[in-house]
């Protein structure tokens, strides 16, 4: 348990010792294995620039991260932030606990992890670094709901034996503390000022585009708001801020416990970024996840994420353990 009132120092990482001198085979054999990795993960690319080319030599942040796990025979670590908790909108998902979305993408996750093991060896594993409690407050989800969230994926994860696959949250790093007070000490120690961020925005358009979605995604989130229509999207506008910020802490927070890791990411990101989009299931959207959704299960035995209101005119409701999992057309 970390000392109450204090972000617990990370946990020193298990360090292989320092390869001999690399010959030119063993240079040759560590990129064309880094480059297998990279080939198994690329067809499920999230991108924010769907008509860029794509090929293994656009993405030199992640052939060098595989590679400092591949050189001296290491299991891979992927770290992937998300899986935070359900839409608090229920005309999007059909409770506040993980169902069939949840269940697939973890499966895939697991299974994408074994088939890195086909090329590398020592293999990969995955941290599920669950961030709901990060921004609980300003995607108005309440903690015991995320806490409900965040147990369940785990209880997935033991009963689908999907051994390659962990989750961290920040009571891994802060234990029992309130919550809020969870929030202040990451936020203090770790988010860039909202000047900062808007000086980005301004200049840089994946955050812009990041900030636009979020911003959608909070509007959308909202079912029983108040207020005008413009008034809901100025107020979503600054909660966004918010949520950037928070996620920037928590994405700096992860690289301080899991510092040799290969980030990847729920969001849509451009080739050559340091981080890799990766995407969990079929969606019309590039920015539909599970939590914001819910799943329909097709006759050709595909799946899509929808929201519930449209799955719901398409299928018929589908229990689980005697809760509601995901539709299936009629």
């Amino acid at each position: 348990m970390p000392p109450v009132g204090a972000i617990a120092a990370p946990e020193p990482s298990a360090q292989s010792q320092p390869p001999a001198a690399p010959t030119p085979q063993t240079t040759d054999r560590v990129e064309r294995t880094c480059a297998a990795v990279l080939e198994l993960l690329l067809p499920h690319r999230r991108a924010s620039d769907p008509e860029s080319p794509a090929a293994v030599e656009a993405f030199p942040h992640q052939l060098r991260q595989l590679a400092s796990f591949v050189a001296v025979g290491d299991p891979i670590v992927f770290t992937l932030p998300g899986f935070p908790c359900k839409s608090p909108n229920p005309a999007k998902v059909l409770s506040h606990l993980p169902d069939e979305g949840e269940r697939l993408s973890l499966g895939f996750l697991d299974e994408l992890c074994a088939a890195v093991g086909e090329v590398h060896q020592p293999g990969a594993r995955m941290v599920i670094c669950s961030d709901g409690h990060v921004f609980g407050d300003l995607i108005r989800v309440p903690d015991a709901h995320i806490d409900a969230y965040s147990d369940e994926l785990k209880a997935i994860i033991q009963r689908e034996e999907l051994r390659r696959l962990s989750v961290f949250d920040l009571r891994d790093v802060l234990g029992d503390l309130p919550h809020d007070e969870k929030r202040r000490q990451v936020h203090e120690r770790y988010a860039p000022t909202v000047d900062q961020l808007r000086a980005e925005i301004r200049s840089d358009v994946d955050t812009e585009r990041l900030y636009c979605g979020i911003t959608r995604f909070l509007v959308d989130d909202t079912a029983d708001f108040p207020g005008s229509r413009s008034a809901l999207q100025r107020e979503c506008r600054r909660r966004a801020y918010g949520v950037i910020q928070r996620s920037r802490a928590w994405g700096d927070l992860i690289a301080d416990h899991h510092p040799r890791s290969v980030r990847l990411s729920i969001h849509p990101q451009r080739r050559g970024a340091a981080k890799f989009g990766i995407s969990l299931l079929d969606s019309p959207d590039a920015w539909t996840t599970p939590w914001h959704s819910c799943v329909l299960h097709r006759p050709d035995g595909s799946w899509e994420l929808l929201k519930r209101q449209a799955a719901e005119q398409a299928g018929r409701l589908v229990l689980r353990d005697g809760r509601p999992s995901h539709y299936e057309t009629r």
